[in-house]
């Protein structure tokens, strides 16, 4: 396993822009479970890179087909909007998380210099993990960095280890389908208009008991308990539909000082990319790793991952003068190593 750390200022170019291209050529080369391709030198043009294939079969595997148990679901994913989508609404405008040793609270917390750290785990070890468990792999990922959290605030404060703290999910809403050209998407009432679309959910992080760290894979499930009971609710898409109604009845400005409020509240901001399983090329010159990093929140911690290369890029971005990277890197590595051990010892 891996891992660099350097301290920057808090503007950072990130992979994600540099690798950037036209929705038009998104949307053909998805539709073909391709990436865009680079060209290659003498203006020969590479073999487009591939993502992992997602499979939308894996949640209905589960799923109880009877007629009580489809009622059961959506009388559970009623109940669960309204409570997620109600509990988001006061999380972006009135409630805050704790002061810990991973949130601040103060105000300008964006204009501060942050450190970003980086860490690299084997795919196929969260495969493993995912097997003992019978979970997902985002479900172990979200174990681990929960995990890993709560470690770093008992050991810089034992006092504050379960205070409250709220991750911050952010999520994708065009479908790959609503991708098209420019030109398309400029147009007055375009059914798919130009701009980001994306929602955010609100994760409480799970609290440590005295006996998680002799059992790292309760801490799992119990994030794996609460992220299925996110999965059935529609709050995700009625966040999205807020954030565009605000947009376009009350205007940018409204809209960006209430994602602002949303960010501020909460303890962290967590995000991931799915990244090309081989290895690609910038001007014939192999990409090692890749990483990108959401700079400029008002936020003490961002935690952001790429998958490449069956590995997975951890990146971590730390308030300086609060978070010591080093100590927080350390406990992220820890939790996972715990996490592993103990799933292998479950086979």
């Amino acid at each position: 396993m891996g891992n660099s750390h350097r301290q920057i200022p808090y503007h950072h170019c990130s992979w994600e822009r540099c690798l950037q291209t036209s929705p038009c050529t998104r949307r053909r080369l998805l539709s073909h479970g391709s990436s865009p391709f680079l060209p290659a030198e003498g203006g020969q043009s590479a073999i487009p890179l591939t993502f992992p294939a997602f499979n939308a079969k894996t949640e209905a595997r589960h799923a109880d087909g009877s007629v009580c148990g489809s009622f059961g679901r959506a009388v559970s994913g009623v109940i669960n909007t309204v409570c997620d989508f109600g509990w988001s609404l006061l999380k972006s405008s009135a409630i805050e998380d704790d002061v810990t040793p991973v949130r601040s609270g103060d105000e300008g917390v964006e204009f501060r210099p942050i450190t970003i750290s980086t860490l690299t785990f084997s795919i196929d070890e969260i495969k493993q993990v995912k097997a003992s468990l019978g979970v997902t792999l985002n479900d172990v990922i979200c174990g681990v960095v929960f995990l890993g959290v709560r470690l770093y605030m008992q050991a810089m404060n034992h006092d504050l280890r379960n205070a409250q703290s709220t991750a911050l999910v952010l999520l994708r809403t065009r479908n790959i389908a609503g991708y098209k050209s420019v030109a398309e998407m400029v147009e007055p009432d375009a059914e798919s208009p130009w701009g980001n679309q994306f929602a955010f959910l609100h994760v409480p992080v799970p609290q440590l008991s005295e006996h998680e760290p002799n059992n790292p894979l309760s801490f799992v499930l119990k994030a794996q308990k609460i992220i299925q009971k996110k999965r059935n609710s529609a709050a995700v898409v009625l966040t999205g539909k807020l954030l565009e109604m605000l947009r376009k009845y009350r205007g940018p400005e409204v809209t960006a000082k209430y994602i602002h409020s949303t960010l501020k509240n909460t303890s962290m901001t967590v995000s991931n990319i799915i990244g090309p399983v081989e290895q690609m090329a910038l001007s014939n010159q192999p990409v090692k790793g890749l990483y990108f990093m959401v700079a400029g929140v008002p936020q003490s911690l961002t935690i952001t991952m790429l998958s490449y290369m069956g590995k997975l890029r951890l990146a971590v971005g730390t308030e300086n003068g609060l978070i010591e990277a080093p100590k927080f890197k350390s406990c992220i590595q820890n939790a996972f190593d715990m996490i592993f051990k103990a799933a292998v010892n479950n086979i």
